[in-house]
């Protein structure tokens, strides 16, 4: 699955009246003239941010304009998550906070876009009948023929995935975007069955966008004022894109290199690295690239190897281990690497939980998003195995990994102070409109005092002290 959103200032304002989960992101307003007002929130990963970005162009076409109020909206989206029951449960009381306003505006269109609209399409048009429509993350071309059945007075649903929809052509609207930083999909779908993901079910098979496009689209990201794009995909390492004649075939590696040559002033992320992929090729190429940011979000899920068996992640602890030492070889020892973790997994043992514990010792990761396991219908693991850990002993190995995690990101944070750090000035600080916050390569937040620097700017900061969750410094 995708890296889960990291919140960053410009997202902090929820324009709603009723209080939003963190990781949720509303979409700006846009004003073009459009006569029908979309509204879109969007929960999850990284991936459902994008796909909102082109939900939204593709309206825009059909004369939608965004708004960020929801009481003056037609047409409400959400863009939902399927990855935790936690995610689900929050979608199902929103839209029931959403039917509220439905009451007081009969003629508002309620819509459930995304991994739990592949999922869940017949529980929301049948059973539950809170929703008009159902599109899935395959079928976003259709949603003005779809619109056009609801307002005919009809429910209308469409989650048919696809073998060939990558969105290539469609220009994004950067409804999130702070105008310095900007995501950018890669690949679709995800061929890896974890016995533990829904994702292969909700979001199909893999398949890669055409290079070229990708390029192009991160050079018009550049030359319109942005410093920064995220290249997207489940599994971006598996990314391989061939053209119609054969002749050319481009690898992640190559993708990530031609993506950086665009320009020195563009900085490049990517995100998620399956461990079993990543290869020393994409290594070095970061190596050789000062503007591809040294950050691997790399998720272990487990530190047991029979574990890791179970969970189908087809790599073991050793692989794992071999793999953090490549990047600390190849990078240094100040590349960043997160994790995902999970608690409690089907027959987990507590020496097993142990190991766990120790390959964060060993992985010494900056970042963790860990969770405690959440049974998904029409996995592996619900078919097979029996989710048989009781939830306290989730809950208590949940927090002994949080707890051990949190120990090593207050030391890598802690090297960090007494450097000097090249940051990307992404917004005013939280805290202070006399700060400024960015992010330095590693994926840190900096912050330091404005002085004449603006949004966009590339500022040398010399850190003089951590809070443990982000650096604090002056500009040299």
């Amino acid at each position: 699955m995708s890296q889960p959103l990291i919140t960053l200032d410009f997202l902090d304002k929820a324009p709603t009246a009723e209080a939003l989960p963190a990781d949720v992101r509303v979409s700006a307003p846009t004003r073009t003239g459009g006569g029908r007002k979309l509204y879109i929130e969007s929960y999850g990963c990284q991936m459902n941010f994008s796909d909102s970005e082109i939900v939204s162009s593709i309206l825009a076409a059909e004369g939608f304009d965004t708004t960020d109020d929801l009481a003056g909206a037609d047409l409400v989206l959400l863009n939902t998550c399927s990855i935790r029951e936690k995610a689900e449960q929050t979608v199902r009381m929103r839209l029931k906070q959403i039917n509220s306003h439905k009451k007081r505006k009969p003629d508002m269109l309620v819509g459930v876009l995304g991994c739990m609209a592949e999922r869940l399409k017949s529980k929301f048009l049948e059973e539950e009948k809170i929703v008009d429509l159902v599109v899935g993350p395959d079928a976003y071309r259709d949603l003005p023929q779809l619109i056009s059945r609801v307002d005919g007075g009809q429910k209308a649903v469409n989650v048919l995935l696809s073998r060939e929809e990558t969105y290539a052509d469609i220009t994004p609207v950067r409804l999130n975007s702070n105008g310095v930083t900007a995501f950018i999909s890669i690949m679709r779908g995800c061929d890896n069955m974890c016995s533990f993901c829904v994702v292969p079910f909700t979001r199909g098979r893999e398949r890669s966008r055409d290079a070229h496009s990708i390029v192009r689209e991160a050079s018009e990201l550049f030359a319109s004022g942005y410093k920064e794009v995220t290249l997207l995909g489940q599994n971006v390492d598996s990314y391989k894109w061939a053209s119609e004649d054969g002749q050319e075939r481009v690898n992640f590696a190559q993708l990530l290199e031609r993506v950086a040559l665009v320009s020195p002033g563009l900085r490049v992320r990517f995100s998620t690295s399956h461990p079993k992929d990543i290869t020393d090729e994409v290594l070095h190429t970061m190596a050789r690239h000062e503007n591809i940011c040294k950050y691997i979000h790399l998720p272990a899920q487990s530190g047991n190897s029979r574990v890791l068996e179970l969970m189908n992640r087809t790599y073991d602890r050793p692989w794992y281990e071999e793999r953090v030492q490549a990047i600390r070889r190849i990078l240094g020892e100040d590349c960043a690497i997160s994790t995902d973790m999970i608690a409690g997994f089907c027959s987990e043992t507590e020496a097993e939980h142990q190991d766990t514990l120790s390959l964060i010792d060993f992985a010494q990761y900056d970042m963790g998003y860990n969770f405690f396991y959440s049974e998904r219908p029409g996995t592996l693991a619900a078919r097979k195995l029996a989710d048989d850990i009781p939830l306290e002993t989730k809950k208590r190995r949940l927090q002994e990994i949080i707890d051990r995690q949190q120990l090593h990101a207050r030391a890598r944070y802690a090297r960090m102070v007494g450097r000097v750090h090249k940051v990307l000035v992404e917004n005013t600080s939280k805290r202070s409109q006399e700060h400024l916050s960015g992010r330095n390569s590693q994926n840190q937040v900096v912050i330091f005092p404005k002085q004449n620097f603006v949004k966009g700017d590339y500022v040398n900061v010399f850190v003089t002290s951590t809070t443990g969750g982000a650096l604090l410094g002056e500009a040299v």
